[in-house]
This record gives C-alpha cells, sequence and structure tokens, in this order.
C-alpha cells in the first residue's frame, strides 16, 4: 500500500484495527444508551456524574497492576480477555432491561467491572500497536488508531441513540455482538514479538510507569496538559440535560450530540495525516487546547442546536491535535520494556480527565447548573493551556515529534 496506508501493509495492524474500531464501537452503544435510560428514569445529573466515577475508580486502584501485566503477560491475551469481560458486562445490562429491572445501583455496580476491563485494555491495547508494525509505520499506525475511535465515536452514538429508540435491549444487544466480534478479531493475531526483561516484581517494578514519565517532563506535560483541560472542560456527561432540557432534543438526537466530537476529530485526523505536524508540534499543541476552552465555553452559552454541534465538532477537532500528538510523543519515546505501565500510567490521566471529568460535570451540574458548568470548564481550560505553556518550556520548543530532542 502507499505511505499513506502504510500500516495496513500489515495483517496483524488490520485485525487488530478492526478489534479496535468493534470495541470502541460497542462501548459509544452501550454509554450513549445507559446514560439515556438513566437520566430518563431518574432525572438525576449526580447519577450521570456517578456513571463517569465508577468507570475511572478502578483504573486509579489497579494501576500498578493493569502496566504489569501488559508488560509481563502478551499484550494480545490481555486485550482479548478484557474486550470479553466487556461483553460479559453488556450482556448483564441487556438481562436487566429485557427483564425492566434498570436499578441505578446495579447498573453502577456492572459498569465498575466494565471500568476494570477497561483498566487492563487500555494499557495493553496501546503497547499492542508498536509491537505489530514497524517504527517507521508506527505513526502512520497512531493516526489510523485514533481514527478507528473517533469513527466509533461518530456512528456509535448516533447508533446508540436509534437503536435504544427502538428498545433498550436491542442497543445493549448490539453492543455485545460487537464486543464479542472485536475479541474474534484480537485472538486470531498470531502472537506478537515483545520484549520483558522480566526483572524481579518490587515496588521499583510496579511504580516503574510514574518513575519514567516523570523524568520525562515532555511527556509529563504532555499527558497532564491533557488531564486538567479536560478534567475541567469535559461537557459530554452533560450531553442528556443539553439534549433534553436545554436543545429539544430526543435520544436519536443525544446521539447527534455525541457523535459531533467524533465528526470534528475524524476530520482532523484527515488534516494531519494529509498534512503531518512536522515542526512546531509544541506550540500547536497548546493553541489547540486553548481553542478546545474556547469551544466548550460557546458551547455551554450556546441554546440552538446547529450551533451546538459545530462547537462540539470543533471541540473534537482540536482534541485529537492533543491526543495525536501525546500519543506520538508517549508510544514513540518510551522503551518496549516499560511501555504496558507507562501506558497504565496514561490511561489513568486519561481516565481521570474523561470519566473522572464526567463525575465533576454531573455533581457540579446538580449544584451550579449545566450552563455555569460548562463554560466556567470551558474558561478553565483556557487557563491550563496557557499556564502548561510556561510550566514546560521544553514541550514548547519541541519541534520535532518522532525523536526525543535534547
Amino acid at each position: 500500500m502507499s505511505g499513506r496506508f502504510a500500516a495496513f501493509r500489515h495483517s496483524s495492524y488490520q485485525r487488530y484495527f478492526g478489534a479496535r474500531f468493534c470495541a470502541a464501537f460497542a462501548a459509544q452503544i452501550l454509554s450513549v444508551s445507559v446514560a439515556w435510560q438513566m437520566y430518563d428514569e431518574t432525572r438525576s445529573a449526580a447519577l450521570l456524574g456517578w456513571i463517569g466515577l465508577v468507570q475511572f475508580l478502578p483504573a486509579l486502584c489497579l494501576v500498578v497492576f493493569t502496566g504489569l501485566a501488559a508488560d509481563r503477560f502478551g499484550r494480545r491475551l490481555v486485550m482479548g480477555l478484557t474486550i470479553i469481560l466487556e461483553m460479559a458486562c453488556a450482556v448483564t445490562i441487556l438481562f436487566m432491561a429485557v427483564l425492566q429491572k434498570f436499578d441505578p445501583i446495579l447498573v453502577l455496580a456492572t459498569l465498575t467491572v466494565f471500568g476494570c476491563a477497561r483498566a487492563f485494555l487500555a494499557p495493553a491495547s496501546s503497547s499492542l500497536a508498536v509491537n505489530i508494525v514497524p517504527k517507521e509505520d508506527f505513526a502512520n499506525a497512531a493516526g489510523f488508531s485514533a481514527l478507528s475511535w473517533q469513527t466509533a465515536s461518530i456512528v456509535g452514538p448516533v447508533a446508540g441513540g436509534l437503536l435504544y429508540g427502538v428498545s433498550g435491549p436491542v442497543a445493549y444487544g448490539a453492543s455485545a455482538v460487537l464486543f464479542s466480534i472485536a475479541g474474534v478479531l484480537i485472538f486470531s493475531i498470531p502472537k506478537p514479538a515483545q520484549r520483558s526483561h522480566a526483572p524481579a516484581t518490587n515496588l521499583s517494578t510496579l511504580l516503574g510507569g510514574f518513575q519514567y514519565i516523570w523524568r520525562q517532563k515532555v511527556v509529563l506535560g504532555a499527558i497532564s496538559l491533557d488531564l486538567f483541560a479536560v478534567l475541567l472542560g469535559g461537557a459530554i456527561a452533560l450531553l442528556p440535560i443539553y439534549a433534553r432540557d436545554i436543545l429539544g432534543l430526543e435520544a436519536s438526537g443525544l446521539g447527534l450530540l455525541r457523535s459531533a466530537q467524533g465528526i470534528g476529530a475524524v476530520i482532523m485526523i484527515g488534516i494531519i495525516t494529509a498534512f503531518p505536524i512536522r515542526n512546531h508540534a509544541g506550540k500547536i499543541l497548546f493553541v489547540s487546547v486553548g481553542f478546545f476552552g474556547l469551544s466548550t465555553a460557546i458551547f455551554g452559552f450556546s441554546t440552538v442546536a446547529w450551533l451546538s454541534i459545530l462547537m462540539l465538532m470543533l471541540i473534537g477537532a482540536f482534541d485529537m491535535v492533543s491526543v495525536y500528538i501525546r500519543e506520538i510523543l508517549l508510544q514513540l519515546w518510551t522503551p518496549d520494556e516499560v511501555r504496558g505501565r507507562v501506558n497504565a500510567v496514561n490511561s489513568i490521566f486519561l481516565g481521570a480527565s474523561n470519566e473522572l471529568g464526567e463525575a465533576r460535570a454531573g455533581f457540579m451540574a446538580a449544584f451550579l447548573g449545566p450552563v455555569i458548568t460548562v463554560v466556567g470548564g470551558g474558561i478553565a481550560a483556557i487557563g491550563i493551556a496557557a499556564g502548561w505553556a510556561f510550566l514546560f518550556p521544553k514541550i514548547r520548543k519541541t519541534n520535532q515529534l518522532h525523536v526525543p530532542e535534547d
């Protein structure tokens, strides 16, 4: 294949790409369906926050084990088993819906198990990609891996909204089927080579990911920038409130709102793939996060559906620039023998920014209202971008992505 599709010359990556897409697609259908049904039956913004919190806490509590599992055991095996566990969670919620026993506590308990699966899946999945494509093709693979997730984040919420419009069991059943397909694809990948010195398990081994990130200030700054910007600026958890109470949309409308960020991200990844970031990567990173915050603030004020969708698209586009730069920095600047543990720490940062950010938004909205919560978060994200530009000058001066710079 041509250089633009270099990663797809490798059959293992083709299967990996398909598995990531199906798993992300399934997770999006499950997420939008559970959130809509939870708010539809309880009208509680706080419970929307709890949905994010129970999925984040397992990753936080298990961080020293999830990365070690990715480094010590086969990353393909870990990824496949966790996808199967996610499928079991989808089936559990399916049975609750079929039996009309959608109890919020039981649902949150199931999502806690789902969070445990995701905690092990994230570092294994991120680390596996490096083992199945040559280093020279990894930047291309990283772009398409991000594309698979973002494409799923477009079609998944729309499909989830439409399927839930038919019935909850149909939506949850579709999610379970997609998880099963993802599991089959992962286990069909030949066992890849993986460097592992298998040192004795001690405190230093367990904390290896934290130690490496602390020493690499560029990596530390990049992932902590995303942590605080999305933690304070994220608005995903409140989309059911915006869809029903502010914009007057139904379940399918919620799907459109959830998809808008993905649409913007896919457009941006297409631009980045056609015109790779070759220079001024650090400056581009900070500018993108600043515009992410500005778009979030405008979305918070909006009461018009088309403007809200446009701002969500811009949020997704600017966030994708940050994701792309951070992913290349993290994977190519990290030695393979600690990559799983480093990705486990990164997954904590991502979980804190996403799931914990959803919890923050839900709990704040319960007291301050959704508009103040979203607008204030967007302004805070702008401040984070400006502050990190001064706290981490080495990122600001980073020009090339592919090799560490002295």
